[in-house]
């Protein structure tokens, strides 16, 4: 039997893994500017985390969770999402408590979902995810919309749609929910055994739904915008008001609800319009959920965050055919010739890695031609060369391989001799 990797999981291979590397450090360069601060949480929580802080009536929790018992007899799930466990996180241990309030964090984290594998939506995918814990000031969810779009900016992403909406306190969704509820019964049996179920559960989810998109009661379906009270107008009034000052252009779309229930105030989606993107266009999607925290026992504590996708983010770049600048040059290649000069060798490279010079060699007993190649291969900006009658005068061959210069340098002075020219004479040990 021929071994593959699962459904709906990929390897990421060297050539592959640099990009991800370089968009990770841009990444992680914006986070530092906005003072985010990272988390890590484990790979897998207890069920009831997901059941609790997604939603029972929520697509994943029904569907898509990799759920196991482990041998204490537990319910174990692998996490589909970020949120839950950075909340639960967050309450366990005590961050409300941090004098330095809100709580500003991000992660990198992969996620299970057991769905139906396609371009950019795989079972074992990559997010990168930032929440923000402690505050109901509506400018930390324009702040929250901006690092999302900071993000896509720096890594030089032009072809982008920020959709919003607001989902409302809890008074203007149960004022919503019955509107829904309403409108959608008389047609009840002409819904997919999804929507018919959600009709009792969380009918705002119907508006979400894929497979009912075209149905004629979903574009008369009662607005959300339409129930919400003086203070949740006046909140989405507000955070409007703070991405207009931050010249971040948007579009406000009534039927944005997420497929989340812990969601509620500002839901918002980053879309890409790359030509040839594909069907699936939504990179980040996100919103406040005040209230988490309590539902996973912890005080009342607002908060607010995204999820971003990161082999979707890879796919948006390339479709738009940004360049990432990745150094694929290898500094030294050191070749050596003969027992004594090849172990000679083994110390050489140790003594320069050590003083900051990235440099390889063989290890494949190649004669000296092939050696060279590999060189090539590796595309090194020098080799350095070590045969018996440099090791007899101590010395080193150093070629610039784009200008062919060469020469001798001895051995005690060639650390010295390469940090000049790879390190301008400072050591990055």
């Amino acid at each position: 039997m021929k071994l593959k990797a699962p459904r709906g999981t990929v390897d990421i291979l060297p050539e592959q893994a640099r990009k991800w590397q370089f968009v990770e450090e841009q990444i992680k360069n914006v986070c530092n500017r906005f003072h985010f601060e990272e988390i890590r949480t484990p790979l897998f929580e207890h069920t009831e985390v997901f059941q609790r802080g997604v939603g029972d009536s929520t697509d994943i929790v029904q569907k898509e969770m990799y759920t196991f018992d482990d041998r204490g007899g537990r319910s174990l799930t692998l996490r589909p999402e970020g949120t839950a466990s950075v909340v639960r996180a967050f309450v366990e241990n005590k961050l409300f408590g941090n004098p330095n309030q809100p709580v500003k964090l991000y992660y990198f984290a992969q996620m299970f979902r057991y769905e139906r594998p396609q371009k950019g939506r795989m079972r074992q995918l990559n997010q990168f995810g930032v929440e923000v814990m402690g505050s109901a000031d509506p400018a930390v969810d324009a702040e929250v919309i901006d690092l999302a779009m900071t993000i896509y900016k720096k890594l030089g992403l032009k072809s982008l749609k920020l959709v919003i909406n607001s989902l409302g306190d809890n008074e203007s969704r149960a004022s919503h929910r019955q509107a829904l509820v309403d409108h959608f019964t008389p047609v009840k049996d002409e819904l997919c055994h999804d929507c018919q179920t959600r009709l009792t559960q969380n009918p705002l989810r119907i508006l979400d739904c894929k497979t009912d998109k075209d149905h004629p009661a979903m574009k008369t379906a009662p607005s959300i915008l339409d129930y919400l009270n003086e203070a949740s107008k006046a909140y989405f009034d507000q955070v409007q008001d703070y991405l207009t000052m931050m010249d971040i252009d948007y579009v406000v779309d009534k039927n944005l609800v997420r497929g989340l229930d812990y969601y509620n105030h500002t839901a918002f989606e980053i879309m890409s319009e790359a030509e040839g993107f594909g069907a699936i266009t939504t990179l980040t999607g996100g919103g406040r959920y005040n209230g988490l925290a309590e539902e996973l026992g912890g005080p009342d504590t607002p908060g607010i965050g995204f999820g971003m996708g990161l082999e979707r983010l890879i796919m948006a770049l390339e479709a738009e055919n940004v360049e990432m600048p990745i150094d694929r040059q290898l500094d030294c290649y050191l070749v050596a010739v003969g027992e004594d000069a090849s172990k000679e060798a083994v110390r050489l490279v140790h003594e320069l890695r050590m003083n900051g010079i990235q440099i390889d060699k063989d290890y494949q007993e190649r004669k000296m031609k092939g050696q060279f190649k590999a060189a090539d291969r590796l595309n090194a900006k020098y080799v350095l060369i070590l045969g018996e009658d440099e090791l007899e005068k101590q010395v080193v061959n150093v070629k610039e391989m784009a200008t062919g210069e060469q020469a001798e340098i001895p051995i005690t002075s060639l650390m010295e001799n390469m940090q000049e020219k790879l390190l301008g004479g400072n050591e990055h040990a």
